[in-house]
């Protein structure tokens, strides 16, 4: 039996990005829906269920790893098949956790198109099938470890930005102040996600 026949669901927090995503696969003839974040793609999938879910992983307000575990916990959405993309989880400690997690591939961005229509075309013809979900605790204690790796590596990312930029040409200082500007922003929205985390992991104990 072949799964759901509702949209593709792009789930990205940069505009130009998703709206990239969607354009090529509604060229290539697909439903597409876009949302900013997890918890914009919760909320639309409480209305329709999409066929897939394609994710970023670092969002605002609910994240990639946060949104696959929670369709995998509901029984509704259990058997969403997940395709993660991602320019900041890239190791491969992250992507066995999001395996972990219940998704069918885990791709680097910038995603090459061919290897996206590949993955999506595999999803659209696979099997429906039922992912366990991943125990409470295990997975907050595997994402709570993948924010400190990633906040230590952004960490290190902004110092050695902010050097660079004293270093280089005057013409070249704006793009230097851009890239400390973009991961000083990923740095607070997981020293943010990780804060949050731990209050969860308080709780449980």
């Amino acid at each position: 039996m072949s799964i759901s026949t509702g949209p593709i669901m792009i789930v990205e927090d940069i505009a130009s990005v998703r709206e990239l995503i969607q354009v090529q696969l509604k060229l290539r003839g697909y439903n597409v829906v876009g949302a900013r974040d997890g918890q914009e793609a919760l909320e639309l999938i409480a209305k329709e269920k999409p066929a897939i879910v394609i994710t970023d992983i670092l969002m605002p307000r609910v994240d990639g790893f946060a949104l696959a575990h929670k369709l995998r916990s509901n029984p509704q959405t259990a058997v969403i098949p997940i395709i993660f993309l991602s320019a900041t989880y890239v190791s491969a400690e992250d992507e066995r956790f999001a395996l972990g997690l219940g998704a069918m591939r885990f791709l680097p961005k910038p995603v090459e198109a061919d290897e996206l229509f590949i993955a999506v075309a595999d999803a659209l013809t696979g099997q429906s099938q039922t992912v366990p979900p991943m125990p409470e605790r295990q997975f907050y204690t595997g994402y709570r470890q993948r924010l400190e790796n990633k906040l230590q590596q952004k960490a290190q990312q902004v110092t050695r930005n902010k050097q660079q930029l004293e270093t280089v040409p005057a013409d070249q200082r704006e793009t230097y102040r851009r890239l400390v500007a973009e991961a000083q922003e990923q740095y607070d929205e997981i020293q943010r996600e990780l804060t949050a985390l731990i209050k969860v992991l308080q709780e449980l104990e």
